[in-house]
């Protein structure tokens, strides 16, 4: 009787976001008692005569934004776009390494969740439509964000995928995040190279491809996205592997582009729409002949 019960809560149509809520919240928590536990911000600390320090404020400030999330979840009907398993294998990494740092391509009703969840690091969002994102910003003022341009087209996929192995700037070999030669005529059309400065100077551990568009053939597809991240992670210099996750694995192109350049040897999970990949760092002796010469 228990169990056809439960079968039949889950056949709701409220049962997902509940328990997609739920976890969020359970997870907010988690995250904001084990922060209190190594933090100097107890009632006595407040309210003593001493003036709080830089790293009591700032724990503070963190603690007030996990707070918030919870309370939004907990009385919002909108959940992330993400399924609960989805959610899940993101959150399990997350909060292995946090604080880190995070990068997120897109903004949505899961964004006050990722920031929420990784105290102390950084996490930043990337979003193509300046609308959207003073709409987000109205109601969650502290998530860190960067209105971006998409210099490609989703119609434009399969010409790029057949002729980057054919233009030398594309190649592992020769790849330069922060722009091109200017000898160089012939740049490389699937690499972002007009991204805010602080992409480029950081090192992310974590990389969320959940944007831009790519669901009509004028929209700018998630090409270059993929292919950057791949780039940024075989340049890591950092100790451990960069963590990239794709979403919408579904559409042909997604797939086909995460295949492509963040390779299949490298998946290590995959539930519903989302892909997990672990890429380690290029190798130092990278050769035109051999590994330069391709991504996998």
């Amino acid at each position: 009787m228990k169990n056809k019960k439960s079968t039949h809560l889950l056949n709701k149509p409220y049962a997902l976001p509940i328990l997609t809520a739920t976890l969020i919240i359970a997870a907010l928590l988690t995250t904001t008692i084990t922060l209190t536990r190594n933090s100097p911000l107890l009632c006595s600390s407040i309210n003593s005569n001493s003036p709080p320090s830089e790293e009591t404020n700032y724990d503070h400030e963190t603690m007030k934004s996990q707070m918030q999330a919870i309370v939004h979840y907990a009385t919002s009907e909108i959940v992330p776009q993400q399924s609960l398993k989805e959610i899940t294998i993101s959150l399990n990494v997350l909060q292995s390494l946090y604080p880190c740092n995070f990068l997120v391509y897109g903004l949505g009703y899961d964004s006050i969740m990722w920031s929420s969840l990784n105290p102390k690091g950084t996490t930043l969002f990337l979003e193509e439509d300046p609308i959207w994102v003073q709409t987000v910003l109205k109601d969650s003022p502290n998530l860190h964000v960067h209105t971006v341009h998409y210099p490609t087209r989703l119609s434009e996929a399969d010409q790029l995928l057949s002729i980057y192995k054919t233009i030398p700037s594309c190649l592992p070999l020769n790849l330069n995040l922060k722009g091109r030669d200017p000898k160089d005529q012939s740049p490389c059309p699937l690499l972002l190279t007009s991204l805010p400065e602080e992409v480029y100077e950081r090192e992310w551990d974590l990389i969320m491809i959940d944007a831009p568009r790519g669901y009509f053939s004028e929209a700018p597809g998630r090409m270059g996205a993929i292919f950057t991240a791949a780039a940024m992670a075989r340049a890591r210099t950092r100790p451990g592997k960069t963590h990239v996750f794709v979403h919408d694995v579904n559409r042909r192109v997604e797939k086909m582009f995460a295949l492509e350049f963040l390779c299949r040897k490298y998946l290590v999970e995959a539930v519903g729409r989302l892909w997990h990949f672990e890429i380690p760092p290029a190798p130092a002796n990278l050769s035109q002949g051999g590994t330069g010469a391709t991504f996998c």
